[in-house]
C-alpha cells in the first residue's frame, strides 16, 4: 500500500478545489485521505492521512477545544473555527474569509475533514503558500465575526508557523 510520501502536495490541494466539479478529483481526493502514513494511533490503529490532517488540525485551530496531543479534531472542532480563518487580516470582506472563498456554505459530517485538509493543503502547496511566500499574506486565526473585534486583538493575534506531514513542497 502507497504512503503518505507518495502523494504530491499540489495535486492532492487540487483534488480538494475541484472535488465538486469532477469524479477524478474526488477519486484522487478520497484514495490520498485513505493513504497510510507509517504512523500508529493512540488506540493502536494504523494513521491515515486523513487522521494526520485532522491532529494537525486540532493543534494549529482548536484551542479552546481543550484536545491533547494525538487527538482528531471533530466536525464541531472544524466547524467551530472555520469563521475564524481569515486571508491576509481580518476584516469585513468577504472574499477574504477563508471557508467562503472556497463555497463551504456549511461545514457538517460530509465535508469537515475535506474542509480541514484544503486548509493544510493550501498552507502547504495552494496560492495560500505562494501569498505567504511572495505577498507576505498569510492565515489569520481570528475571531467569529472580525467586526466584533478591537483593534488592539486584531494587532495582537498569533500567527503559527506551519510544517505538514509532507514536510515540504516537491
Amino acid at each position: 500500500m502507497a504512503l503518505a510520501d507518495e502523494i504530491n502536495p499540489k495535486t492532492f490541494y487540487e483534488s480538494i478545489v475541484h472535488f465538486d466539479d469532477s469524479d477524478e478529483s474526488k477519486d484522487y481526493y478520497y484514495k490520498a485521505m485513505d493513504t497510510l502514513t507509517g504512523r500508529t494511533n493512540k488506540d493502536g490503529s494504523e494513521e491515515t492521512v486523513r487522521d494526520r490532517i485532522l491532529k494537525a488540525y486540532a493543534i494549529l485551530f482548536c484551542e479552546e477545544s481543550d484536545l491533547g496531543p494525538g487527538d482528531k479534531a471533530d466536525v464541531d472542532d472544524v466547524a467551530g473555527t472555520a469563521d475564524r480563518l481569515y486571508i491576509g487580516r481580518a476584516e469585513y470582506d468577504p472574499q477574504h474569509w477563508y471557508r467562503m472563498k472556497y463555497h463551504f456554505p456549511v461545514i457538517d459530517d460530509d465535508n469537515y475533514d475535506r474542509f480541514a485538509a484544503l486548509v493544510l493543503s493550501d498552507m502547504n502547496a495552494g496560492p495560500l503558500h505562494d501569498a505567504a511566500l511572495n505577498d507576505g499574506e498569510t492565515l489569520v486565526v481570528g475571531e467569529s465575526n472580525p467586526l466584533s473585534m478591537t483593534a488592539e486583538q486584531r494587532k495582537n493575534q498569533s500567527i503559527k508557523p506551519v510544517t505538514t506531514f509532507w514536510g515540504g513542497q516537491k
